[in-house]
Order: structure tokens, then C-alpha cells, then sequence
């Protein structure tokens, strides 16, 4: 390769940040945190993505949104959906089993509440529940027409419940002034 004599140290540390966002991010915040000029940075996303493309790689680079991001390629969409779908053996992440806990213990609830009890969008994460069959759509609100969401037979499977009165209490774990705080976030 013939760029700047860093190249190598600034794809690296390229691919290494764009491994862990879970949005796209803009070139400037790439190049201020790198400290590097923001044309510099935008070459060699482009072409990183290039060679990814050329290599026939799995996974694929792109801009989208503002920003650049990972994504897997479309024609292994469907392996990657048997693999969600089919991988129940994958551990949950902390922010799925969050979500997945708010569901279960206030259903049916909408995105936008799951959001406001979390203080985080779940959207992602309500996405991968849904594929894995562990959450279904239960209708929608009537002020605001917002799809309500619940846990679905197979959650209650997977738990070992037979229903959901064997889920365990949560007032042990929860802080005395829950309800204060409920307040507060609505």
C-alpha cells in the first residue's frame, strides 16, 4: 500500500473501532478520535471497504446513516438468520436480557417504554429478540398506535416457566425508591 507511513496503524485501529459500534459513525468522529485528518480517514475507509468487496468477503464495509459500519453481506442473509434463529445456544447480551426482562415483567409494553425504563433505544435488541422467537408482537396502544410487544411460549420454554406467575419477584432487587424514579422518567 502506498499511503502515509501510519496507514497500516491507522486501518487497524479503524477496523478495530468499527468491530464494536453498533451504529454507523461519522468520518470527522473517527478522524478526531484518531487524530487524523479527516480525508485521510475517509481514503482509507473507502478503501478498506474496497478491499473487503474485492476479497468476497463475509462481511462488508459501507456508509450509511452519516457514518460507516459493518454489515454482513446479503447473500449470507440466510445463513446468518438460521444462525440467529437456530443459534439459541448463543448467550444473550446484558442489553438483550435487560430488554428481555422489562418485556417479561411489564407486558405487553411498547419499544418506546422498554427505551424509557432502560434509558437506552432497545430497538436493535427487540429485533434480535423478535428473530430468536422470544418476543412476538401483542397489538398496539390505542392513544398511540405504537406496537405493544410480550413474551412469547418459547420464552417461557427456555426459562423453564409454565407460566408467567413463576416468574421470580422482583422487589428484592429493585431500590426503595423505584417508584419515585418511574415518576421521574415519564
Amino acid at each position: 500500500m502506498a499511503d502515509a507511513p501510519h496507514g497500516p496503524a491507522l486501518r487497524t485501529a479503524l477496523e478495530a473501532i468499527l468491530l464494536v459500534v453498533d451504529e454507523p459513525v461519522a468520518e470527522v468522529t473517527l478522524a478526531q478520535v484518531l487524530e487524523r485528518p479527516v480525508p485521510e480517514v475517509s481514503a482509507v475507509l473507502r478503501e478498506l471497504s474496497a478491499e473487503y468487496t474485492e476479497a468476497g468477503r463475509g462481511f462488508d464495509l459501507r456508509e450509511v446513516a452519516g457514518g460507516w459500519r459493518f454489515y454482513t453481506r446479503a447473500e449470507c442473509a440466510s445463513v446468518v438468520e438460521r444462525f440467529v434463529r437456530d443459534g439459541q445456544q448463543t448467550r444473550l447480551t446484558q442489553a438483550a436480557l435487560e430488554t428481555l426482562a422489562v418485556v417479561a415483567y411489564r407486558q405487553p409494553v411498547s419499544r418506546a417504554r422498554v427505551a424509557a425504563i432502560r434509558g437506552v433505544s432497545s430497538d436493535g435488541v427487540m429485533r434480535t429478540l423478535v428473530t430468536r422467537g422470544l418476543v412476538e408482537e401483542a397489538g398496539t396502544e390505542p392513544e398511540s398506535q405504537a406496537v405493544l410487544y410480550r413474551t412469547t411460549s418459547y420464552f417461557l420454554e427456555r426459562m423453564g416457566l409454565r407460566d408467567l406467575d413463576e416468574l421470580p419477584e422482583l422487589a428484592p432487587f429493585l431500590p426503595d425508591d423505584v417508584e419515585t424514579l418511574e415518576e421521574k422518567q415519564q
